[in-house]
């Protein structure tokens, strides 16, 4: 036994060498972080090319060949990706990503059938999501029995079959964005602004959803237009509905158009807001005046009809039908999207008296959403990533807000936009080296079961993939989760596991759940 100066020295010694094992074990975790980084923004900003062509296979469904003739024929020519590469940036764009078997679904059906079948939503059933929609417990926040929409919203998007309806409604959530943060009355808003409002016109009528917006509680209150009289003007929903939800800020209004629109839309207004009445008008605060908008001139004295005429101007103009095209396609096809495309949608637009079912059909099926240059160019919102990587394992939806709260913790909180403009719509939007190392993280959590709904016991692979070789396990995972395409560095670090995330504060992942997590977080999950 050691005594005194020799026992100090060794135990300073021990101190020592402990503290130069947890710094290089830093310094480690530094490079791997780094490489890893670097792995990530270099693959995003230099998505995968696509393979030669492959034929298409499978047959239609008699109800995909019968919805297939409401759409104008389309030919696949011009069309770069192989077979395979067009079923995934299908289920990738027009669904928040594939479940276990629906890529050989969509591969027998064929990918037009498929979209077509998507934008004919009220032919899918989708009375199992309905069920469990009907299951979730109140919001005790609300006063009027409802769900959390925020919970519905997130719920459906992992699960309905209806996934092209989804993706739209989050688009036109985020395109007429609400703040849930506004004030007391909008926790009773919100559930009839995805219920009634966006949910049903997200594949209808531009006009129709201009609408139903332009009279929800919801919008009057988030831009005060409830208060807006003859006496009390406020032109905060005036300004938005020209420079966000129809012509754009380039669309060629002035501000005495602002003017107009905000005086047209006075009265427009909320019965018993604190109590969460509906929208009402409000004849004794309308300016009756003579107003001019555009070059079109409103008559005096008429009331609800002033806006009325409005809506139905700024949803045929082409200002309108540019900036909307303009967004859809960066939503499906690029940050940048192809000029020719955009004014292509734009005509669809006009001709089709704002059809969205014509809009994205157009968009859907043309050669630049099938394109090399689209192929995997889109970097998930936080949103997207937390349903596809529910999705990719086989989940289940979440009852509870904890999905929910997921996504905000990673950056996008659901209804939590506090300005009218809504979340961006470009990748460079959501990289910084602290959104990738939390989605670096998050894929972690994914695979050890600690994302609600998210379980390798729900995952079909798993099964026969929990006993295979390592590199038997990897390959399996790049082509269920990846969609088969992973770089080389991306592959070395499936196959190596090493995880510099790992601070002692859990159990470490091993084996396949090990490789899944960093696939989950690999830069090729974080694109679609």
């Amino acid at each position: 036994m050691m005594r005194g100066r020799d026992a100090g020295t060794v135990g300073v010694g021990r101190l020592v060498a402990a503290a130069c094992a947890r710094a290089c074990a830093r310094a480690c975790a530094a490079v791997w972080v780094a490489v890893w980084v670097a792995v990530w923004v270099a693959a995003c900003a230099s998505p995968p090319r696509a393979g030669p062509r492959e034929e298409a296979t499978g047959r239609a469904s008699a109800r995909a060949e019968r919805v297939l003739r409401e759409f104008p024929a389309v030919s696949d020519f011009g069309r770069d990706l192989t077979t395979d590469q067009q079923v995934l940036q299908v289920l990738d764009r027009a669904a928040f990503g594939p479940r276990p078997g629906d890529v050989a679904r969509v591969r027998r059906l064929g990918v037009d059938r498929w979209i077509a079948e998507q934008l004919t939503p009220d032919g899918i059933d989708d009375g199992a999501m309905d069920a469990f929609v009907a299951r979730i417990p109140p919001d005790t926040a609300q006063s009027n029995g409802a769900a959390d929409p925020r919970v519905v919203k997130v719920a459906r998007a992992v699960a309905s079959e209806r996934q092209l309806q989804e993706v739209m409604v989050d688009f036109w959530e985020n395109h007429f964005t609400v703040y849930a943060g506004k004030g007391r009355p909008m926790r009773d808003f919100l559930p009839a602004y995805d219920r009634d409002v966006i949910r049903p016109h997200a594949l209808g009528h531009f006009r129709d959803l201009l609408g139903a917006v332009a009279k929800s509680p919801a919008m009057l209150f988030y831009l005060d237009n409830w208060r807006s009289g003859v006496r009390g003007l406020n032109e905060n929903y005036g300004r938005e509905l020209l420079e966000l939800h129809t012509l754009g800020v380039d669309g060629g209004y002035t501000q005495a158009d602002v003017i107009a629109v905000a005086r047209a839309l006075t009265g427009w207004s909320i019965d018993r807001p604190a109590q969460g009445g509906g929208f009402i008008f409000r004849p004794r605060l309308h300016d009756t005046g003579e107003k001019v908008l555009l070059g079109h001139h409103l008559a005096a004295g008429r009331g609800i009809a002033d806006a009325e005429e409005v809506l139905d101007i700024l949803a045929r103009h082409p200002s309108t039908a540019r900036f909307v095209a303009l967004k859809l396609c960066e939503r499906f096809v690029s940050d940048t999207p192809p000029p020719a495309l955009v004014a292509r949608t734009a005509a669809t637009f006009t001709r089709t008296d704002g059809d969205l079912r014509q809009v994205v059909w157009t968009i859907l099926t043309s050669p630049e959403f099938f394109s090399r240059a689209a192929y995997r160019a889109k970097v998930k919102s936080p949103f997207e990533l937390v349903v596809s990587a529910v999705r990719a394992l086989g989940g289940q939806p979440d009852s509870t807000r904890r999905s929910a709260q997921v996504i905000a913790r990673l950056g996008e909180p659901v209804f939590g936009h506090q300005a009218p403009n809504g979340y961006p719509e470009t990748g460079t939007s959501w990289m910084s080296t602290g959104a990738i190392l939390a989605r670096i993280n998050f894929g972690q959590a994914a695979a050890a079961g600690r994302i609600p709904g998210a379980s390798l016991d729900d995952w079909p692979a798993a099964r026969i993939l929990r006993t295979a070789p390592r590199a038997a396990q990897v390959d399996s995972v790049v082509g269920e989760i990846l969609g088969g395409a992973a770089s080389p560095d991306s592959r070395a670090i499936l196959l190596s596991g090493g995880n510099p995330l790992d601070t002692g504060g859990g159990t470490p992942l091993r084996g396949l759940a090990q490789i899944v997590g960093l696939a989950l977080g690999a830069p090729e999950f974080q694109r679609r």
